[in-house]
Order: C-alpha cells, then sequence, then structure tokens
C-alpha cells in the first residue's frame, strides 16, 4: 500500500492542501481552500476534506503549518499572562525603558537570581511570589517565570515552579526551558509570549485532531516550526511560540523540495506578504538572534525570512496626484466580493457609465458585516447602529455608508476595531483583481475587476493594459528593492528629492531604469529565483528579468507551502554550556550546565567531553520521542568567552510514519 502525507498550510488567503507519495516524494493531490480567518480550524477541515481520501488508512502523517501564533501576537489576541522576574534590576529596566518588551503589563520583581558565575545572588524569596500569584491567578490564563542568568543555573525558576504549581493549576513555563542564550530580555519576553499562546493553541489542535478523528485519519499530526523543522502537535502545544512564522518557513522548505534547487532564493507570494528566504547549500538559513514577532524580540529560532506588506490582496489606491500606491494594507479583491455578492458587480457598471474620470476611489472600497458585534460595543452609539443594520443587507461602497450616514470621513464610522477584530470586512482594488483583468487569473468574478481597472486606469489616463504595466514594475521594483536589502544587510534610502545625490539610490535606480548616457549599473543575483504562491509566475518574473536571473516556478508552486510541511525533517537541538568556576585563587575547575543538570569537572577537556556525550544523548532521545526516525546527531563545541563553551547537539532525521 502506498503510503501518503498530508500537509496543510493556513495562509492568509488560502489554506493550501497537498497530498504526498512518501516513498516516491511526487504530489498526488492539491487542493486550496478559503482561510476562514476567524476560526483557522474551519478552513483546514474544509481543505482536508477537498482532498477527498478514499482511503483513510493510508494517511501515515499530517502535518500543518499555522500563522496562529503570529497573527494572535500581532492582531493582540493572545491571552494575559502574569510575569515573575526573580533577580531582574527594576531601576536598569526602568532607566532604559525595558519593560515594553516584556510582552504583558502584569510583571513584578522578585529577589533572587543568580550571576555570570551561576552562583546565588540572593535569596529566593518564595513567600513573596505565592502572594503575588495568588492576587494575580484569576486574571491571567498562565504564568511566565524568567529569573536572571538561569541558563546558568536554573534552581530559581524550578523552585519557583514547584510552588506555583502547588497553588494554582495555570500552565507555569520557565524562561531557560526555551532559550540558554543570557539577554534576559529577550528571554523574559519568549517565556511571557509562549505563556500567552498555550490555551490558543491547545485549541486549535484540538479542533485540527477531532477533525481528523471524524474522517478516520489515524496518523501523527505534527506543526512546522518556525526554522522549518517538524515537531509533534503535543510539542506545540507546549511551545507555541515556536510556531511562529512557520508558514514562511514552509514556503523555503517547499520551493526547495519542488525546485530541486540547493543554492536558491525562495520567493513566495501570498495574499498579505511577500516573504523571502535564502537557501543555501540545501539549507534554510536561519536567524540565530531569535525572531521578532508582533514587535517583540525572542530568542526562538527561525528561518531569516524578510516580508514586506505586499500580496495578491494588497490593496491598491491612488493619492491626490494619482500616483500609484499597492499596500501594506490587504482587503479582500472586489472580484472576489462580486463573485459573492453579484450586486457589486451591478453597481460597479452603473458608475463605468458615469464616466472613469469622476468617480472617486471611495466608489471602488466596499465594506461587509463579517459577523455581529457584541451588542455593548454598538448598540447605543448611532452611528455604529445605522452601519450594522446597513452592512445587514450586504456590502456597501464606503462613499455610498458615508453618504447615507450623513459623514464626510471615514474616521467618523470610529470602526477601526470591527475593522481589525474580523468584525467588518473591506474590499478593494488589488493586484489579484488586475490579474483577472488581464485573464491570468480567473477563478472569481472577471467582469467586475475589468470594470475596476478600467475605472482606475481611467483616472490615472491610462488603457487598462498600461496601468496592468505599472502595476507590475511597482511590485517588482519593491520586491528587487527589499531583496537587495536583505541580501547585503544595507539600508536602501526611499526615493525622494533629499535623496536626488545619493548613489546608492543613483546606482539602484540606474539599474532599474537605465538613464545615464556615459554609465551602466547591472545587479545581478547569482541564484535562481524559485517562485511559490499563486500568483509567483505573474509577479516575479520582472524581478528575475531586473536581476539578470533565472524564475524557476516549480509544479505545484501554488501549494509550495503546504508541500513544505511534510518535506521537512524533525530537529532536535540541545544545548550545554560550560564556565569556569572563580574563587579567590582563580579558576577552580569548571561547570558544565545541561538544562537542569549541574556538574563539576577540574579539567575543561573533561567538561567538554561530558557535555557533549548527554546533549548529543538528550538531542537524539527527544527527537525520537518527537517522531524522527533513526535520527543522526552532530555535535559540536562552540567558544563564547574566555575559557567559555556552547555545546550544541542537532539530532536530525525523517518523521515517523503511521503503521
Amino acid at each position: 500500500m502506498t503510503d501518503l502525507v498530508m500537509g496543510i498550510d493556513t495562509g492568509s488567503t488560502y489554506t493550501d492542501g497537498v497530498l504526498l507519495d512518501y516513498g516516491s516524494k511526487t504530489v498526488v493531490a492539491t487542493t486550496k481552500a478559503l482561510t476562514t480567518r476567524h476560526d483557522l480550524s474551519v478552513g483546514i477541515i474544509q481543505a482536508i476534506d477537498d482532498l477527498a481520501v478514499e482511503d483513510p488508512s493510508g494517511i501515515k502523517l499530517v502535518s500543518i503549518s499555522t500563522t496562529l501564533a503570529t497573527n494572535s501576537i500581532v492582531e493582540g489576541k493572545n491571552q494575559p499572562v502574569a510575569l515573575i522576574l526573580i533577580g531582574y534590576d527594576p531601576e536598569l529596566i526602568a532607566a532604559f525603558n525595558l519593560a515594553r518588551r516584556f510582552a504583558t503589563p502584569k510583571f513584578h520583581y522578585f529577589q533572587g537570581g543568580h550571576d555570570v558565575y551561576g552562583e546565588e545572588k540572593e535569596p529566593l524569596d518564595l513567600d513573596s511570589i505565592i502572594r503575588w500569584v495568588e492576587g494575580v491567578k484569576d486574571e491571567v490564563s498562565a504564568i511566565a517565570i524568567s529569573s536572571y542568568f538561569s541558563p546558568l543555573n536554573p534552581t530559581h525558576e524550578e523552585r519557583a515552579y514547584e510552588a506555583i504549581t502547588g497553588a494554582t493549576d495555570l500552565p507555569v513555563v520557565l524562561g531557560h526551558q526555551l532559550s540558554t542564550k543570557l539577554n534576559s530580555i529577550h528571554r523574559a519576553a519568549t517565556a511571557t509570549l509562549n505563556a500567552s499562546l498555550i490555551g490558543i493553541l491547545r485549541e486549535f489542535i484540538k479542533a485540527v485532531q477531532e477533525a481528523l478523528q471524524k474522517r478516520d485519519i489515524q496518523a501523527p499530526l505534527m506543526v512546522v516550526r518556525g526554522d522549518g523543522a517538524l515537531m509533534r502537535a503535543e510539542v506545540a502545544v507546549r511551545r507555541p511560540l515556536e510556531t511562529a512564522l512557520s508558514g514562511p518557513a514552509a514556503s523555503a522548505i517547499g520551493g526547495r523540495f519542488l525546485s530541486g534547487r540547493q543554492d536558491a532564493v525562495v520567493i513566495d507570494i501570498g495574499g498579505t506578504t511577500t516573504d523571502i528566504c535564502l537557501v543555501d547549500d540545501g539549507q534554510v538559513a536561519i536567524d540565530e538572534e531569535g525572531a521578532v514577532v508582533g514587535g517583540f524580540a525572542t530568542a526562538v529560532k527561525a528561518a531569516d525570512i524578510r516580508s514586506i506588506g505586499l500580496g495578491g490582496d494588497s490593496h491598491i489606491s491612488l493619492d491626490r496626484e494619482n500616483q500609484l500606491a499597492i499596500g501594506p494594507e490587504r482587503v479582500v479583491p472586489l472580484s472576489y466580493l462580486a463573485f459573492v455578492h453579484p450586486s457589486v458587480r451591478k453597481e460597479l457598471h452603473g458608475w463605468s457609465r458615469a464616466g472613469f474620470a469622476d468617480i472617486p476611489m471611495n466608489y471602488l472600497e466596499h465594506w461587509y458585516l463579517i459577523k455581529e458585534p457584541p451588542e455593548a460595543e454598538w448598540a447605543k452609539e448611532p452611528v455604529q447602529r445605522g452601519l450594522v443594520d446597513l452592512l445587514r443587507g450586504g456590502p456597501w461602497s464606503l462613499a455610498k455608508l458615508l453618504a447615507q450616514l450623513d459623514l464626510v470621513h471615514p474616521s467618523q464610522l470610529a470602526a477601526d476595531r470591527w475593522l481589525k477584530g474580523g468584525i467588518i470586512g473591506k474590499a478593494g482594488l488589488t493586484p489579484t483583481d488586475v490579474l483577472h483583468a488581464t485573464g491570468q487569473f480567473t477563478a472569481w468574478d472577471t467582469e467586475a475587476a475589468t470594470v475596476a481597472v478600467e475605472i482606475v486606469s481611467g483616472r490615472r489616463g491610462q488603457s487598462p493594459g498600461e496601468f496592468a504595466e505599472s502595476m507590475l514594475d511597482a511590485m517588482a521594483e519593491a520586491i528587487v528593492a527589499e531583496l537587495v536589502t536583505f541580501l547585503t544587510q544595507k539600508r536602501l534610502k526611499p526615493r525622494s528629492l533629499m535623496t536626488s545625490d545619493d548613489l546608492g539610490r543613483w546606482f539602484f535606480d540606474n539599474n532599474l531604469y537605465p538613464a545615464d548616457p556615459y554609465l551602466e549599473t547591472s545587479i545581478r543575483l547569482k541564484y535562481p529565483i524559485v517562485g511559490i504562491g499563486a500568483p509567483a509566475k505573474a509577479f516575479l518574473s520582472r524581478v528575475a528579468e531586473i536581476l539578470k536571473t533565472d524564475l524557476i516556478v516549480p509544479p505545484h508552486y501554488d501549494v509550495g507551502n503546504a508541500v513544505g510541511t511534510v518535506a521537512g525533517n524533525v530537529v532536535i537541538s540541545r544545548e550545554a554550556l560550560i564556565f569556569p568556576r572563580y574563587t579567590e585563587l582563580g579558576i577552580e575547575g569548571y561547570y558544565a550546565q545541561i538544562a537542569e543538570e549541574r556538574r563539576h569537572f577540574q579539567e575543561l577537556t573533561t567538561a567538554l567531553a561530558y557535555a557533549e556525550r548527554r546533549v548529543g544523548q538528550q538531542a537524539q532521545a527527544e527527537a525520537t520521542a518527537a517522531g524522527a526516525t533513526d535520527p543522526t546527531v552532530i555535535v559540536e563545541g562552540i567558544p563564547s568567552g574566555v575559557e567559555e563553551y556552547r555545546v550544541v547537539a542537532k539530532a536530525v532525521g525523517n518523521p515517523r510514519l503511521a503503521d
């Protein structure tokens, strides 16, 4: 019997699904279902059903990548958490305004912590910790603990954990278990964000598992980490922050797998963002410093991704001079809104007959009701009540909404919270609509998209074809600028009068639009571009042309993210810290700190040998427990200071399939 694996990726617009023959590594079936942002599990269940598996017993593994962790943090929907800071200096935190990086306003300082040698700085004040927890436990969903220098000595975090779990049933997260890095601020933020996502991801995983059970799919469920590796769903629930950026990581893995290229720049064109990642010698580049999620710097390793707010669903608008602007706001394409609500197409036709040059852009922007708002938020407000009453009947253009409610500006609707919270949706002209108008993508209402493009091109004094070319040029320029910035790690100044004499800006612009009568400039990308995502072929051809490289659009590129969810490996890394034990007489031996275990050795070589053996064993055992088959272990000792070492063991194996 053929062993099939199922991959599911939840993007901002589509939830992609794929069935892969694990033996031959060939794609058997694919699907694209609309992502249900209010409940991601609904879109995932639809994708599972669309794949129409005839024999559920043939599915040996299911793997998903999810935007849930990232979106929850960015949208402020993660659950409230209490943060216990042991041994931190309040005055230092206040002096440098570091508290804003803790990812929660509910934190408190307690006596304790250790020094740079792992020695106790002050006795732990457990009584005060328990009293504070008793006072806040009914206001939070979980508790995070971060102790100063806990990677060198975690005993205070462990003692606090034992005391708190004896006093409350709330989940408790320890900083040293998430990172061995000594950046105390990043470690505290990582613990806090991880704690805030536990309940959210637990419910999501539970919904997916129940859906699989109802369809009689008895296969292990894996989740893609932010570095592209796989972990069992049970582990993901305990370490949900590690799933942040899993979607872009899956696209990089999928691009490498589908193209067969060991060296490439993978560019994933999604609905909301364009994600750029480097694959070098078959390995996805990793940001060792830690991912930034929702503006919070963390200690979680993730794929080194450059994301820009530019995609198929980016809002196309015109400024007062009729100059083109694309994104970063995401809206629903007019072609889709008209597909669901045919009245929108009729309305667009009516406006087009009025003359293209006379139609303001806010006639194209439409609002619609996704779900009823909480009654307390609108029942007593006449404007909001009127807005909801109108939208219950279907979509309205923004211009007509304002006129009907006797308003002059969208801010008077006071609906920002509803737009961000998924209560009211917004539609407008997007690159996806332009592709409908040019015939390159025809999934929805082509006629409505064509009329909308004619209206906007008329305002700019262009033909629809010229407008489409302008949009493609603008998108290509933005992607090339981000790609060059990403690879060079050098800032490109924005084009303006202030930068008219900037050599770097001139060099870049002269590469895009050769104009100098004497000098020719050229930027050439040495690696090919691998395009992933439904609009990749349309949007990336010019990017490759500008950078004088090849564009590879592999088979099944439109579901490359989903392929990436099942093309990765199980990877477990474990670390040990080796550092001197100082006394008044100087160095007297070395400590090997391996998670909660601390051992003292007289010789550095002995400490290193022990640490290498122990972390290698741990990584192999945990990789096997995490679902890897016969993992390979690589151990490396990395100098991190004067006679200090970080010993890193990495265990890599293919995911274990169901029997």
